[in-house]
């Protein structure tokens, strides 16, 4: 498998619909870049479960998963399961965060989640973000709709048992989910990882690449 980089990270921008989307999504390529990279500035946005237990859990979590960065994190309080209804807000938020940074990359949901609000925020990223290398994260749910991946995110044995087990600390109120478990995290990123020759990996729908051969 042919392994190519996006050159030196200083910025980086991962969104989410909701608290712990980032985390579960990207949790595990964040600790990766984050731990070689201790500079890095990484601008966050979370559009819903802004203003209490849940705005609280992210800060926490966020925290723990960009050791060393430079994390922005705004968390808005738009309503879970309701997004496509408030489409203009969810856009206004995307504009203003591409107005206040200039990427590297950008981490957000996959255009072919089948949550609708996982679609919505992705759809406007891909608009926002358009000269970007923009990196569709997975979430594994009942939907069954995890895909066919083309491009990966190998993390070593230590950062993924660090994701999973940040998953478990920071993110209490979920724990009661019937798929928010070690198996499930571990499994998912096992499974990824036979897919790109490694122990363990994060995958990535990548909407658009523009390559440079000629050097």
């Amino acid at each position: 498998m042919i392994r190519l980089g996006a050159g030196r990270l200083d910025r980086v921008v991962a969104v989410g619909a909701h608290c712990d989307d980032i985390a579960i999504g990207a949790g595990g390529t964040l600790l990766t870049m984050c731990l070689a990279r201790p500079d890095l500035r990484v601008d966050a946005l979370v559009l819903s479960g802004g203003g209490g237990e849940r705005e609280r859990e992210e800060r926490a979590a966020l925290a723990a998963f960009c050791p060393g960065a430079d994390l922005r994190l705004t968390v808005l309080k738009l309503p879970d399961g309701r997004l496509p209804t408030h489409w203009d807000e969810a856009k206004t938020a995307v504009e203003e965060l591409r107005e206040r940074t200039e990427p590297d990359l950008v981490l957000a949901p996959r255009t072919e989640d089948a949550h609708q609000d996982h679609r919505v925020l992705a759809k406007l990223m891909t608009t926002a973000f358009r000269d970007h290398l923009v990196l569709g994260y997975e979430i594994v749910k009942w939907d069954g709709d995890l895909g066919r991946p083309t491009a990966y995110q190998p993390l070593s044995p230590d950062t993924a048992e660090r994701k999973v087990r940040l998953l478990q600390e920071h993110y209490p109120s979920q724990r009661h989910r019937p798929w928010y478990d070690r198996e499930a995290f571990l499994g998912l990123a096992r499974i990824r990882g036979i897919e790109c020759h490694t122990r363990y990996a994060e995958a990535f729908a990548a909407t658009k690449l523009t390559l440079d051969l000629g050097e």
